[in-house]
């Protein structure tokens, strides 16, 4: 976040011989704003030499008396441009305000006619970081007295209040998008941790995606449409097992909206048997990622001698549910990777003696280990070889009456809620959090929510431009658009905006920025 460079207003005044046909010459004192001249004042008329040229002099002495002006000397274009930087009043970066403010109206976020909210999550988007340093942004860069105790107050109130609209919004415009169709829906979670050692009763240590298992952390739910768009989000202790927080959250979620028919996708974290049987006494249709090597003995042996080739899939009946199969050669190399590198680390621990009895477990590779013995920890092979077999096959459980392609197609649409918590970690940058308050952690979330529809609605938008610039960098290029601002030898102000490179020309224009 730096100056915008160089500042550039054409801004002067300057005396001019105007000539009628009579051959009387009137002299005015005329200023000129981008281009644009204005008459100040006639000084007056003559057609005698002697005359023309003392109220030309008079013209300039008017000039030089002007309140605000500066003596110019007319002969020196330097000393001209830099009468014009010298009326230069103030300059703000507004880029991003003409980015996103038409984009928060249009989903419908004004509603909470709350400016506060707003600056936050423009904020979460163009600067994410702590509330204090997001103060000192806003004040810097905006021009706006935000101190981070008022911050700290409207979280609060956030926390109370506005929750339940903010996820009303984003439902009513994700479904007018998706031209009011939202049957099928994706959960996952995430972990997000804290900068702290003590547990709360929200704050807990448990599993941590992050790798953060020593840091006290919550579980973060998110349901998302087709295409990635936000639905709905609850936040939960850290140590919750993941399986047991995607029905509240579906409940509530089909409750709210008098929904009848949910397709749930999840991947197999969020399999467990009395997920399933829930999910089938509730009536709904789920596509869930499955266990395969979890599966009976008969059921694994039924998926080993389908021998499929590469892109090719199948049905297995397992009771009233059916399971998919399917094989990819990419998923094979893949698979046969991720394993030989953990192999190398395991070799590397054991010939350094790091591996004992205690990692003798199922968890990750150390299922290939072994005991020889009481003391030696070796690598199982019979178990490498077993595994081998596996390379390439994914499953899916599913009790709808879907297709098998249809299934595949669209569990693979998954990926988009793995992309909205990437994006929420890294550009959002909403962890790690700082907060102590569950109010203000429940606050936090929702205002990063909320900027995580903004940053899909640009890409959206961004999509139907058919432009190839990124939601990151159409941000980062409205970061660098400035506006200047002069005073008029007439007290009147003039406000310029900047469009000084094509990358800034390029996203006014797809934009449609209002220069006001």
């Amino acid at each position: 976040m730096g100056d915008p460079g160089l500042l550039i207003l054409f801004y002067y005044v300057f005396v001019r011989k105007k000539n009628n046909k009579s051959g009387v010459v009137s002299i005015q004192v005329i200023s000129k704003v981008n281009g644009k001249s204005k008459l100040v004042k006639t000084i007056g008329s003559s057609s005698r030499a002697d005359e023309i040229a003392l109220l030309f002099e008079k013209g300039k002495q008017f000039i030089s008396n002007l309140e605000g002006q500066f003596q110019i000397d007319f002969s020196n274009e330097k000393s001209i441009v830099k009468s014009v930087f010298n009326q230069i009043t103030s300059h703000i970066e507004v880029g991003t305000q003409l980015l996103l403010e038409p984009i928060f109206e249009q989903i419908g976020f004004h509603k909470l006619k709350d400016d506060i909210f707003k600056n936050l999550v423009f904020s979460r988007l163009i600067y994410p970081s702590s509330k204090l340093k997001t103060s000192d942004y806003i004040n810097r860069y905006k021009n706006i007295d935000l101190p981070v105790q008022q911050i700290y107050r409207y979280l609060d109130k956030l926390h109370t209040s506005q929750k339940e609209l903010i996820q009303q919004i984003s439902y009513e415009h994700t479904r007018k998008i998706l031209n009011n169709e939202i049957s099928v829906v994706f959960y996952d979670v995430t972990t997000i941790y804290f900068e702290i050692d003590d547990e709360d009763d929200l704050r807990k240590t448990g599993f941590s995606k992050e790798g953060k298992h020593q840091n006290p952390q919550i579980v973060l739910g998110l349901l998302v449409s087709r295409d990635g768009y936000p639905l709905a989000y609850e936040i939960f202790e850290g140590n919750k097992f993941e399986g047991h927080t995607m029905l509240p959250v579906l409940e509530a979620f089909k409750l709210k909206y008098s929904l009848e028919r949910l397709i749930i996708i999840a991947d197999s974290g969020l399999l467990s048997r009395s997920n399933i049987e829930e999910l089938q006494t509730k009536n709904y249709e789920f596509i869930l990622g499955a266990r395969i090597k979890n599966e009976t003995n008969t059921i694994k042996e039924k998926i080993l001698a389908l021998r499929l080739k590469n892109g090719q899939s199948a049905l297995i009946k397992k009771g009233n549910l059916n399971l998919i199969i399917t094989y990819s050669d990419n998923r094979a190399k893949k698979d046969s990777h991720n394993r030989e590198k953990g192999l190398r680390k395991l070799e590397k621990q054991i010939r350094i003696g790091h591996l004992t009895k205690s990692n003798i477990n199922n968890r990750g590779y150390n299922k290939y280990l072994k005991m020889d013995g009481e003391i030696k920890v070796t690598i199982d092979k019979s178990k490498l070889k077993e595994d081998q077999a596996w390379d390439g096959l994914k499953g899916y459980i599913t009790n709808t009456n879907l297709s098998k392609d249809e299934i595949i197609e669209n569990y693979q649409h998954l990926w988009q809620i793995e992309k909205a918590f990437r994006i929420s970690k890294t550009d959002l940058k909403i962890r790690p959090i700082y907060h102590r308050l569950q109010r203000r952690i429940e606050a936090h979330i929702c205002i990063s929510f909320v900027a995580y529809k903004m940053y899909k609605e640009i890409e959206r938008l961004l999509k139907s431009f058919k432009s190839e610039i990124s939601p990151e960098k159409a941000i980062e290029i409205a970061k660098t658009i400035y506006q200047i601002q002069s005073t008029t030898v007439d007290n009147q102000t003039i406000k310029h905006i900047l469009l000084l490179t094509n990358e800034q020309k390029e996203l006014a224009s797809l934009f449609n920025f209002e220069f006001g």
